[in-house]
Parts: structure tokens; sequence; C-alpha cells
């Protein structure tokens, strides 16, 4: 329910860049549904990156602002993706943080997409706001030049808040990849260890770190899976703007993280699948390039628990991995089933005319 400044007579508004993707878009249905006036920012949206006095206007007098912008990372990283990776979240928030310094009503809170890549490979102990320890390399070097961008200067009126979501689970591109790898046969346990040397993953910004080749580890399959079905990611930016304390980095992850192994044997029974091939290092290198994304999404060991909303008395409504498939795979049947049908009838009824 919204809580916000606004006299009841008044429409609240929302700011939202990022709105054409799997969250965003999902995002902007539930604050239609709770009553706001959105204002849409994107490079083809009513208010463009490259018109400040037109997002001037859209921040000011809004109550809430949210960013999911930036180039999806489920890709390889080439030199170019790489660049247009970064460019395109610390471009985009800047602009952002600019319009909301010099708005005269600046909105009460920002939240800002950000990732729970941020955390080292952990296979010791759990990452939590106040006691993650930042990883590096690459995705961690976009992350915290992101958040570096978000929190940078003073904005005494808006609460600044980073989503470090995990690997969410819904129809989008990280579990399509995943769902895909299993219907062909790929489906079994997924193994780091050496592959061949490239420099994909070194650092990038005004801070690299990290090496220039890649970094593997012997994880026999063990490394953690930290993920967020789509919903609870809703329900989690809802949950952030009602609750005023709520600042600085927010975990968006479920609380009951998996292991490797038990997620490809979660994904099998999801799609029907008995049995999949183990995968080496190497192998995931060849499939990964065919697809195109990049193996880093299945061997980081990403171990996040979201500390900082259970605390607060936030509700996980999907906090059990295989349910959470089960419930996505149901969806997309249903979905593809809706899209033929519709095809279909609208074949027959050309044909009758």
């Amino acid at each position: 329910m919204y809580s916000g400044r606004m006299t009841k007579d008044q429409v609240p508004v929302v700011v939202l860049a990022g709105a054409s993707g799997f969250i965003g878009s999902a995002v902007a249905d539930a604050f239609v549904g709770d009553g706001y006036e959105v204002r849409l920012v994107g490079r083809n949206a009513p208010v463009r990156w490259d018109d400040p006095d037109a997002l001037g206007r859209a921040v000011e007098g809004a109550d809430v602002v949210v960013n999911f912008a930036g180039k999806s990372v489920n890709c390889r990283y080439t030199d170019r993706n790489r660049d247009e990776i970064l460019a395109s979240r610390v471009q985009t928030t800047r602009a952002l943080r600019v319009a909301v310094a010099r708005a005269d009503h600046p909105p009460r809170v920002w939240m800002n997409a950000s990732t729970a890549t941020i955390y080292r490979h952990a296979m010791d102990r759990a990452n939590t706001e106040d006691s993650g320890e930042i990883g590096s390399g690459f995705s961690v070097d976009v992350a915290t030049s992101w958040e570096r961008e978000l929190f940078e200067g003073s904005l005494p009126k808006t609460r600044r808040v980073s989503l470090r979501m995990a690997i969410v689970v819904g129809d989008g591109p990280a579990t399509r990849m995943l769902f895909t790898l299993t219907r062909w046969g790929l489906g079994g346990t997924q193994f780091d260890g050496w592959c061949p040397p490239h420099r994909r993953y070194r650092g990038i910004g005004d801070h690299p770190t990290g090496s220039d080749r890649a970094p593997w580890h012997r994880t026999h399959g063990r490394q953690k899976f930290s993920w967020v079905h789509i919903d609870d990611v809703v329900a989690a930016v809802r949950f952030i703007r009602d609750v005023e304390n709520l600042s600085g980095p927010i975990n968006i992850a479920s609380p009951q993280p998996s292991e490797n192994s038990a997620l490809m044997r979660t994904l099998r029974r999801a799609v029907g699948r008995r049995v999949g091939l183990p995968s080496l290092r190497w192998m995931l290198e060849l499939a990964m390039w065919v697809i195109p994304t990049e193996p880093e999404l299945v061997l980081k060991s990403r171990w996040v628990i979201p500390k900082a909303l259970t605390d607060a008395g936030f509700t996980f409504s999907h906090p059990n991995l295989e349910e959470a498939l089960t419930d996505v795979h149901t969806r997309r049947g249903r979905a593809n089933t809706t899209t033929t049908g519709a095809a279909r009838t609208e074949k027959t009824t050309s044909h009758a005319a």
C-alpha cells in the first residue's frame, strides 16, 4: 500500500527506467496496479536519456524513482559488450542523480538496480549486507562502479537503495538459458575447473580489480546458487518503497540458496528430463559460446542472504527453488499454449474472411 507524502486526491508518480526489460515490465505493472502514474525513461521511451530537461521534468514532484536500465549481461563479454555493460549502467544512473539533485521537489526514494554478483566467490559462508565481502574482476567492478554513482554526493531529501539482486527466476534470460541447457541434455552438475585462458573477466572502470586471467575454482559442483523469484522481486520493491528505514545496499535473494548440483537436479525434474550430462568448465565454455552467454552465471559461487529484508519483516512467497522453478515452467507452458491458440484463431479468422 502506498504510504508517501501525497494527499489523498493526488496520484503518486513513479519514474521508471528500463521498463522494457523482464524485471522492469513486471515492476511497471505492479505500480500501475497500485494506482501510480508511471513516467517511462529509456532510449525509445517518452522520456529519453539524451534529453536532460525532459528527465528533470519527469523527476520533479515524483514520489519514487526506480532504475533497471542497463545492457543485458546475457551475452559474451567481448570488449565492445564489456564497455556497453558498464557505460549503460553508470551513465544512466549519473543522469538520474543529476536530475534528482536539481529537483525542487525530489523523490522521497530512489531504488537503483545492482547485483548480488558484487560479492566474492563464497564457499565458506554467506554474504549479508553488513558482513559481505566484495569480490573482484569484471562483474564486480561493474557493480561497484554502478553503486558508487548511485551514492555519490548529497541528496538529503531522497532515500537511496541499491537492489543487489540474485539471479532472477522467471521468464527472463537467465532462466531460459538454464532451461535450454537442461533440454539439450546438459542438465547435470556443472563443475568448475581449468579453462582455456581468456581475459573476458578482467577488471574494468576507473578502479579495475582482479587478475587478467579468468579465475577458476575446484568446487566439485557444490558452488552456491543464490536466486530469487520474479514475484518476490516485485514484492521487495513495493516493500522497500513503503518501509522508510530501509536504505543503502539491500540483498534481493531467496533465504534458501541452492547448490549447483541441486539446482540442475531441480531443473531436470521441472522439464521432465530424467538424466543430464555433467559438464566440466571447458564443455560449458563451448556450449555457452554457442548460446551465447558466459559460464560465470552457473560457476561463480554466489552465497547471498537477504538479512536486511527479513530483519525488516519481509516474507518471501517463493523461498523454495523447486517450487519456484516449477511455477515458472508451468507459467511458460500456459503462455505458450495461449500464444499458439491465439495464432491459430487469428489464422482461422483470416481464412474465413
